[in-house]
């Protein structure tokens, strides 16, 4: 396996971020608020909040429910 870029962290953190802000963005566009959100999924608090500031690293699993309670496709996070 080929060595990663030395900005490879710092990549990830942008994308993770990115993400994060769509997912917010989503949320904010239908009005639910973090805790609708995460109880719906279901993760804790401090797990979305995470996923949301791009700190988080969630499974594909938990970004499926998480777009599903949001009605949007997961594809639409790496767009």
């Amino acid at each position: 396996m080929p060595d990663l870029p030395d900005d490879d962290h710092a990549w990830l953190l942008r994308e993770r971020r990115a993400i994060g802000a769509r997912l917010r963005d989503a949320r904010m566009h239908r009005n639910l608020t973090q805790e609708e959100v995460y109880l719906r999924v279901p993760v804790s608090r401090s797990v979305y909040q995470d996923i949301e500031s791009g700190q988080g690293n969630p499974t594909i699993n938990t970004l499926l429910r998480i777009t599903r309670v949001l009605g949007m496709h997961i594809t639409d996070l790496i767009r």
